[in-house]
């Protein structure tokens, strides 16, 4: 029996969805009960309760709709309708809210709060920060063991795309030509990375398109500092390999051999016509040593289509062949110059990591993805990074769709970058999440009281207000980002 791909993706994504919440409830429900706070409630999924069952005063339940879910402390009042729903910015959905009271309101009389040991606000503000931080714990401790995980059992890694930025082939009259660098030389940061590999080149681009990044490269022993511009105008996850030719023109070394012909699918091609045959290798075009189809590709559009001499070996002999590379279409949808061949694809290795690597390796990926969203959210205060790159549910989805057919490996790293996001977005200061609950409670700290209940409830209002505008924004930009509507608007 067929599935349609669409259903399969929803369940992926609903299976997300779900374990994503239910870590992160988990973690403020452990703690929680640590403490001896009752806890009510404990759901996935919002609504009307399907089913579940009741054990120590706690219903444990699903309902009907599988968007967020929540932990029903006692001590919650009106405002315990504020539950998670996937409302996030980049990856994930709003936390629970943990509602409080202050102790000493009239909602909440001194008299009750001695006798009931059980209720959220009794407890001490240090034991209820720990409460709110528990849930972005929980997903960050979740993230590291997805990251540990992939890179124990099944660790890909594009070779090229790790290695710091060694050079093929740099394009005449370029962006990069004209901060100086030669062949030869090594970059040492790009943005305010250090040493950073061609997958971080591609990361930061796509984030930070049309501004001047910092760039900095030694040239014979000597350290140079320059800036150079991004002049990309595309969506920050299309910025792949082929934009850092077309962007700045550096070409990456992708291999360490020479291109190896695989196939030649047009036998109109200037490749076949020229007699190049399966397993060839090109060791220099016009004398000089390329180690990929992007160096080639590039130095082909850069000399303008005019005839190249290939030195090409085949078995055990050498011989050179004369071609005219003619225009073809690349897969971002604009024309360049090529032979017509399709090449032996760059090595990408697979490996078994020891656990204590992995773990350095999960770690290591958990900083890195750390970093980056601290990059968004700062870019977009500093307007360098345009909230259209921000992503909902429906861009949640299509990422699902997209890395449940590249395997389920690419979903579990997925899923690590979501849990990643929902921790961090979490602890953000602003009241109805995680992180405003701390704000609360470290300004109520330092106060040595606490707010009028009526005061917080009313920011609590309002801040909710917000994250349902902020909601409805983003489900737009998802939408207005799908393929039927970029067809449309192009």
């Amino acid at each position: 029996m067929h599935i349609p791909h669409v259903l399969i993706v929803t369940l992926y994504f609903l299976v997300i969805l779900g374990i994503m919440v239910l870590v992160h409830e988990f973690g403020h429900f452990a703690v929680a009960k640590f403490f001896g706070v009752r806890v009510e409630a404990f759901s996935i999924g919002m609504g009307r309760r399907l089913f579940g069952y009741v054990h120590n005063g706690t219903d444990y339940k699903v309902c009907m709709l599988p968007l967020g879910g929540y932990v029903k402390m006692a001590g919650e009042t009106e405002m315990e309708m504020i539950q998670t729903s996937p409302t996030e910015t980049n990856v994930a959905s709003p936390p629970t809210v943990l509602d409080y009271l202050s102790p000493g309101s009239e909602a909440f009389p001194v008299g009750v709060q001695s006798l009931d040991s059980g209720n959220f606000n009794t407890k001490p503000r240090w034991q209820r920060m720990l409460v709110a931080f528990a849930g972005p714990v929980a997903n960050f401790i979740l993230a590291i063991f997805i990251f540990t995980g992939v890179a124990h059992f099944h660790h890909d890694t594009v070779e090229y795309l790790q290695d710091r930025g060694e050079l093929d082939y740099i394009v005449p009259d370029s962006a990069a030509s004209k901060t100086g660098i030669v062949l030869g030389d090594r970059i040492v940061r790009f943005d305010s990375v250090t040493n950073p590999t061609w997958e971080d080149f591609m990361v930061l681009s796509g984030l930070k398109a049309n501004h001047l990044l910092p760039f900095s490269y030694v040239h014979n022993g000597q350290r140079i500092d320059t800036n150079i511009p991004v002049t990309y105008s595309g969506a920050a996850q299309d910025f792949g390999p082929d934009e850092i030719v077309t962007t700045f023109g550096l070409v990456p070394r992708v291999q360490a051999g020479p291109v190896i012909v695989d196939a030649l699918p047009d036998a109109n091609a200037p490749a076949a016509k020229a007699g190049l045959q399966h397993g060839d290798a090109i060791l220099s075009v016009d004398g000089h040593s390329f180690h990929g189809t992007e160096a080639t590709s590039a130095y082909l559009t850069a000399g303008h289509g005019k005839p190249v001499t290939l030195l090409v070996q085949r078995g055990a002999e050498q011989h050179t062949v004369q071609v005219s590379p003619a225009l073809m279409p690349t897969q971002a949808g604009t024309q360049a110059y090529r032979l017509g061949f399709r090449a032996i694809a760059p090595p990408v290795v697979t490996t078994r990591q020891p656990l204590g690597r992995a773990v350095a390796t999960g770690w290591h990926d958990f900083v890195k993805n750390s970093t980056l969203i601290f990059d968004v959210i700062s870019g977009m205060f500093k307007r360098q990074v345009s909230v259209r790159n921000l992503s909902g549910p429906v861009g949640i989805a299509q990422q699902v769709g997209m890395a449940q057919q590249m395997g389920s490996w690419t979903v579990l790293q997925l899923m690590a970058g979501i849990s990643l996001n929902l921790g961090i977005f979490n602890l953000l200061p602003m009241p109805v999440l995680d992180g405003g609950m701390i704000l609360f409670l470290l300004i109520e700290s330092v106060m040595r009281r606490d707010v009028n209940a009526a005061v917080k409830e009313r920011i609590y209002q309002a801040a909710f207000v917000c994250i349902v505008l902020f909601a409805v924004f983003i489900i737009f930009n998802d939408i207005t980002k799908l393929p039927m509507f970029v067809h449309k608007a192009s």
